[in-house]
């Protein structure tokens, strides 16, 4: 099932992150683009995601200098542009992979794309890793730790919907159930001629 590749790829990243926990840290893929598409986007994805979970630590720290919270700001836009460019490289993945199927007559067209599903699964996937530390933080209280644990139980579950749901998205549009029709996220602010503050700074 592919959900089960895109959660051992995302484990694998921020297994891999926190080895050396930086967010400055060399970025490395170990899948050949060629050989292993998907599985270089998912890997690329991921790390994006959890550089940017601990970006959001850092700028939350009240105490922050105010020059390195405007860098650290302008470093979280430019993820997050990233982010759904790779979300956009991975739908058009899936746009070429299902490209010779025809949809039904009765065919529907699903709320999201499968890669922001895939998103969410990977957003999930550090949800899981970062509860799954406070339900077992020594230095915490036991009333800490099994209020996280419950949190752990309930992102388990999700998991495990969210992959399911994946994987029927998947098959009904390789069964012509479903069909993908992707829209551009048009996103607005880094532009310099569509952000009037920007445009007006040219």
């Amino acid at each position: 099932m592919f959900s089960d590749k895109a959660n051992q790829v995302f484990q694998e990243v921020i297994e891999k992150y926190h080895v050396v926990n930086t967010v400055g840290q060399e970025f490395t893929n170990p899948y050949d683009e060629k050989e292993q598409l998907i599985e270089h986007l998912l890997f690329r994805k991921c790390w994006i995601d959890t550089v940017q979970w601990h970006y959001e630590d850092i700028i939350r720290d009240p105490n922050i200098n105010p020059e390195a919270a405007l860098k650290l700001k302008r470093q979280i836009d430019a993820s997050n542009q990233d982010r759904t460019d790779m979300v956009e490289y991975i739908d058009s993945y899936f746009l070429d992979l299902f490209k010779d199927v025809k949809p039904k007559e009765d065919a529907t067209i699903n709320s999201e794309s499968p890669a922001w599903a895939i998103d969410r699964l990977s957003i999930l996937a550090l949800k899981i890793y970062h509860m799954n530390e406070e339900a077992n933080r020594a230095d915490a209280s036991q009333e800490h730790q099994m209020k996280c644990q419950a949190k752990l139980d309930v992102l388990l579950e999700q998991r495990v919907d969210l992959s399911t749901a994946i994987n029927q998205l998947l098959e009904d549009i390789a069964a012509g159930k479903k069909y993908m029709k992707v829209y551009k996220q048009m996103k607005m602010y880094n532009d310099d001629e569509l952000n009037p503050v920007l445009r007006g700074n040219k």
